[in-house]
């Protein structure tokens, strides 16, 4: 994010900005994508499940004690890994780098030009958060609908772990599931969702980048801050947690819909659906694993980016 400033500030061509993005994104992702992991398990939890047996209650006969299997981020990263063991947790991190490099160098790479398009070569001074927040939206809504494939065959891959003991498993790997959900779905199949992740892309996208940018503005407007590494964690964070706060609806219902496309008839049914199931708070259903996710992920990316970019910067 060049400092926020009119114009494009800095001499970076936009293969180098595309290439800074993905490295800094891909990095980001291996990093974090236990949590990422955890999340999706979460999200399509249903309220409860049902202990077969049971416990017996005076007259010997069995009740049916009904607990969520997962909770809590770290305590559902504990029963992956004890059930499924640690690299269930790494679970998607194929089409999980695939999207990071396409869409994380997309929606970032292009951040900085598309917001110089908007407010005009000649702009001089602090683009408005306004023009931010537009850039964002239009930089995650045209990367996702490039990445969507990638989207799907992640959260698919993430959820495989609720099968039953010994069910056969859908696909051996990435390049299997994208080959075998063609085959079976039809290639059209690998946009499911599109509409719920375009707009979720969109928004998260526009409250990372936006917030990052007027975060880090604001930093550096005070007395004795620098465009140093200190910043760069405070502006992650920040931008982490409005992401959150505003993406999380769009978030619990994406990966509703791809987790099982065939319980919804809509985006809108969806949200509706769980809604009246679950009630309002479902759509914050993992806000802490979330913000721990996608905190996280945004002062790694972030950082990276701030010093990779450097490389790939000529000098004026």
């Amino acid at each position: 994010m060049g400092g926020g400033h009119g114009g494009s500030n800095s001499n970076i061509s936009f293969a180098g900005n595309f290439t800074s993005s993905a490295i800094a994104a891909c990095l980001a992702e291996l990093c974090t994508i236990p949590l990422d992991t955890a999340k999706v398990r979460l999200q399509l939890q249903k309220k409860s499940v049902e202990i077969p047996g049971g416990v017996v209650v005076g007259n010997g006969a069995s009740a049916q004690l009904r607990v969520p299997k997962y909770r809590g981020m770290l305590g559902t990263v504990a029963t992956i890994a004890r059930e499924e063991g640690m690299s269930a947790l790494w679970k998607g991190i194929v089409p999980g780098l695939h999207r990071q490099c396409i869409y994380g160098g997309l929606r970032i790479g292009l951040y900085d030009p598309v917001k110089s398009f908007y407010v005009g070569d000649n702009f001089v001074g602090d683009v408005p958060l306004s023009k931010k927040i537009l850039a964002g939206l239009t930089t995650g809504a045209l990367a996702i609908a490039v990445a969507n494939p990638t989207d799907l065959v992640k959260v698919r891959l993430q959820s495989e772990g609720k099968l039953p003991k010994g069910a056969p498993r859908r696909y051996t790997g990435a390049l299997n599931a994208y080959s075998t959900i063609v085959r079976q779905e039809g290639f059209g199949a690998l946009w499911t969702g599109i509409g719920p992740n375009v707009a979720r892309n969109a928004i998260i996208n526009a409250a990372e980048l936006a917030s990052y940018d007027q975060v880090k503005q604001t930093i550096l407007k005070i007395p004795g801050f620098t465009d140093n590494i200190v910043t760069h964690i405070l502006s992650g964070l920040g931008a982490g947690f409005f992401a959150v706060c505003i993406g999380s609806p769009v978030d619990v219902v994406k990966s509703r819909m791809m987790g099982d496309s065939s319980a919804y008839k809509s985006t809108f049914d969806c949200f509706v659906k769980t809604m009246k199931n679950d009630g309002l708070l479902a759509f914050y259903k993992g806000f802490i694993p979330n913000f721990g996710r996608l905190g996280s992920w945004n002062v790694i990316m972030f950082l990276t980016l701030e010093q990779v970019k450097k490389v790939f910067t000529r000098s004026s």
